[in-house]
């Protein structure tokens, strides 16, 4: 049996040649393969409620914005992120009117490979508790807002930094997010880095894994965010 490491070098090298990433694919692709019958986890009334279509708005320059998010299940605890407005402005603009509004209130942690990244934020069918919540669809959604035009950066994707996840189309990043466990510089130039964690990286590796044989689809009862706060 290959090494961890090995495997991962060998995963890393047929997505390169592929030059499609399918396991940060904002809209999973029909081919992608269906995780098995899930735990469904209880609906919050909270979280259940209609939700108003955000206002996005330009972030003002000298602003610094950031994501406090309360995490529950097998990782519990808080991660800070600070979100780069001046990298990718657009990017953080719509992810911090998303989470103003409390989308992300509830999302689960659909797709997390072990060594590689924790990918969350489909506020459409991964929304515990929402009408459309669906664990076999959840990473095939976005937002009612329009998809954003990529601010593709010299940042590179190193362990704690948050990207964005799109489809194969380089303007198809929505309200979808990922968390590097590790360094992906295979992914550096192709994703649009949006931010970083400044703490609870703890936290962050704690988070449940999905099934490798699945792309990393979570089942059973994920991880999710049950609360996801914009601070200045």
């Amino acid at each position: 049996m290959l090494p961890t490491k090995g495997i991962l070098a060998i995963l890393a090298a047929g997505l390169v040649a592929a030059g499609v990433y399918v396991v940060l694919s904002g809209r999973d692709a029909p081919e992608t393969v269906t995780p098995d019958p899930v735990v469904v986890v209880p609906e919050t009334p909270e979280v259940a409620a209609p939700l108003a279509v955000p206002e996005v708005t330009p972030i003002p320059e000298g602003t610094d914005l950031g994501l406090r998010i309360e995490v529950a299940g097998e990782a519990n605890g808080t991660i800070v992120i600070d979100l780069f407005e001046d990298v990718a402005g657009g990017h953080a603009a719509q992810i911090a009117a998303l989470a103003r509004a409390g989308y992300y209130d509830g999302v689960v942690f659909h797709r997390v490979i072990d060594g590689f990244m924790a990918q969350t934020g489909d506020v459409e069918f991964g929304r515990v508790g929402a009408e459309a919540f669906d664990m076999r669809r959840a990473g095939m959604g976005g937002s009612e807002l329009p998809d954003l035009k990529a601010e593709f950066s010299d940042v590179p994707f190193e362990r704690g930094v948050v990207g964005m996840a799109r489809s194969q189309s380089p303007d198809s990043a929505n309200s979808q997010f990922f968390i590097m466990f590790a360094p992906g510089s295979f992914l550096n130039g192709q994703y649009t880095v949006v931010g970083r964690v400044t703490e609870g990286m703890e936290i962050v590796d704690a988070i449940k894994r999905g099934d490798e044989r699945a792309n990393g689809s979570v089942t059973g009862e994920p991880d999710r965010m049950v609360k996801v706060t914009v601070t200045e």
